[in-house]
């Protein structure tokens, strides 16, 4: 058998129930890999699944759930990812000669970014190689089962597409309250769905029979996808040991009709389901399925694609983006917000350098981990007191992602539309060593996260119906000692939705040279970083306790020939300006530092 969706159109389908928790009852305890199993043995998953079939499942799944390089690699099994689902494929065929097989795969097991590391390639890439041996091994359609993060069943869907057409089932796992665990409720899923490309979707796992009707009625009258259902046996009781699922095989029997009078087209068991629960259920399936009949209609009040509004063009999101979308070259300056409350002399500042024609105030976020005022604050204080633009810095150091969707939420109210998203600098580098860091993300997750806002979708992918419109930089370092590592980072800002970016203090032409020469192709406007020295012990600080900031020994010894501070800062400044010269040549933009709160100096270089 190997048309599936064919069977679909016209039969209410019946899948097989659980295999993990299947296996723990036949005595194989939970720190042995139950997708190993596949190859230690066979006979045992063989038997699993013709126990499934004699009870009168239509569809065997694949015992993959959890078989793919990233779960597999806390048993030291990652090299055998290929082999392991392909053999399960092989075993699910031979106990179902005469019934469809589905792939399972489940999520890897990691957080994917912007929650995690694991960029969206990496994701894509584990679930092929997982998917492609399924295809090896003959099954007939692939079941995406029990995800909680619906970016990483989009990826996993795209990563199956990729290889093949046949049908994809995609489900979800939500709560009791019809959330998943990152806040998308049940219209959030349907609308997903609705927008993707699976043969039928639904909910699985986590609650029992009647919870899951209660959801399916809410989310069936909102779709023409057919609906699969696969409850759990109710919630599991802890006896003698052991976690017990008490849910009777009669009372599964009882919800399958109640599934298939609301519309239900595919149904099947989860945790704690077993062979006498699928056959109990295929009994009151047999009573239903005389002839496949649509029993409900789609509501002429929902409306099946909630539209997100369209994103801001770029250049219209600031005054910075329109010149630079327009190869304007542009002028910043950074201000570093003060320790205590006072802004008098930064608004003074602000002033002078509004009047000498600067586009924008890069304002840092606790740079080198100090205790500074909040960045936001001073930005917005500026921005309505001076006229001038800022650039905010925003680091993932400090806040959790929910604070961090707040503050960027309430950045776009405040009219801050600039925004230069940085990993940050430990707390153990400033003035607090003992603060705690959060970095639920670094900056290419927040990237995409701000990103996202700017599309209308917040950290959970769930519709805002409403969208930011910030202009996204990103910082970069074209003096690492890791330049390969660096620009794969900056590569992966770009891939997330990186707008323009700003690199570190640079004093060596070639460097900037070298940089700009590589990432040419990217097509993102770079504005390079200039810092005027002011002193040789400021070069020397700079040289060797400001993370990514190189200076050449030839700039150090320039600097140490000459004994008076005035001349020294007479030399720092007309090096900056040759800088100056060399980036309006090659760069889209210059950012200039003012050291000690000395804003003439960045116009006299500039």
């Amino acid at each position: 058998m190997n048309n599936f969706k064919s069977y679909l159109d016209t039969h209410i389908t019946l899948f097989d129930g659980a295999m993990g928790t299947y296996i723990y009852e036949k005595g194989i305890f939970i720190d042995k890999c139950y997708d190993e199993l596949n190859i230690s043995n066979p006979d045992l998953i063989l038997n699993i699944h013709k126990e499934y079939v004699d009870a009168g499942a239509d569809v065997i799944e694949t015992n993959t759930f959890g078989a793919n390089r990233y779960k597999l690699k806390r048993y030291g099994l990652s090299e055998k990812t290929r082999e392991i689902n392909y053999c399960a494929a092989v075993l699910a065929r031979k106990a179902a000669p005469n019934k469809f097989v589905a792939g399972s795969i489940g999520p890897l097991g990691v957080k994917v970014e912007p929650f995690g590391e694991i960029t969206g390639e990496e994701v894509k890439s584990a679930f092929r190689e997982s998917a492609s041996a399924l295809l090896e091994g003959n099954i007939d359609l692939f079941i995406l089962e029990t995800f909680h993060d619906i970016r990483e069943l989009e990826l996993a869907i795209m990563a199956v597409r990729e290889l093949s057409d046949i049908p994809i089932i995609g489900q979800m796992t939500v709560h009791d309250d019809g959330k998943s665990s990152y806040g998308l409720d049940l219209d959030d899923i349907v609308h997903f769905f609705n927008k993707s490309e699976v043969d039928a979707f639904g909910i699985n796992c986590s609650v029992g029979p009647k919870t899951m009707l209660d959801f399916v009625e809410r989310m069936i009258s909102r779709t023409s996808i057919p609906i699969s259902v696969m409850p759990n046996a109710g919630l599991p009781q802890f006896i003698e040991g052991r976690h017990i699922y008490m849910t009777t095989p009669d009372y599964f029997a009882v919800y399958t009709k109640r599934f298939i009078e609301s519309g239900v087209r595919i149904i099947g068991g989860c945790c704690g389901t077993k062979p006498d629960h699928i056959k109990k259920m295929a009994g009151a399936l047999a009573q239903k399925q005389t002839r496949l009949k649509q029993t409900h209609s789609i509501r002429s009040d929902i409306t099946l694609e909630m539209e997100l509004p369209d994103p801001i063009p770029v250049a219209q999101k600031s005054n910075l983006a329109q010149k630079m979308c327009a190869n304007q070259f542009v002028t910043l300056v950074e201000m570093v917000p003060p320790r205590g409350k006072s802004l008098h002399k930064s608004l003074s500042g602000a002033r002078i350098l509004k009047e000498g024609g600067i586009d924008a105030i890069n304002i840092p976020d606790g740079p080198r981990a100090s205790a500074r005022m909040n960045p936001m604050a001073m930005g917005v204080r500026i921005q309505n007191e001076v006229g001038i633009e800022v650039v905010l810095h925003y680091t993932c150091r400090d806040r959790n992602l929910l604070g961090m969707q707040s503050d960027l939420l309430g950045a776009s109210v405040l009219d801050i539309r600039n925004i230069l998203v940085i990993t940050g600098d430990p707390p153990m580098m400033g003035d607090c060593p003992q603060a705690t860091a959060v970095f639920d993300i670094d900056s290419i997750g927040l990237t995409r996260v701000v990103h996202n806002l700017n599309h209308g979708m917040d950290i959970g992918n769930k519709p805002l119906r409403e969208v930011t419109g910030f202009y996204i930089g990103v910082g970069v370092d074209p003096n690492s000692i890791n330049i390969k590592w660096e620009l794969e980072r900056f590569y992966q800002k770009v891939d997330a939705g990186a707008e323009f970016v700003i690199t570190q203090p640079v004093f060596d032409p070639d460097t900037l040279k070298k940089f700009l020469n590589i990432v040419h192709k990217i097509k993102i406007p770079v504005i390079a970083g200039v810092w005027p020295l002011m002193s040789l012990r400021n070069a020397e600080f700079m040289n060797n306790e400001v993370p990514g900031v190189t200076v050449p020994d030839t700039i150090l010894k320039k600097m140490a020939s000459f004994e008076s501070k005035e001349d020294q800062q007479k030399t720092g400044i007309e090096i900056a300006q040759q800088m100056a010269a060399l980036v309006k040549s090659i760069a889209s933009g210059i950012q200039v530092s003012a050291p000690f709160g000395r804003y003439d100096i960045p116009l006299e270089i500039i």
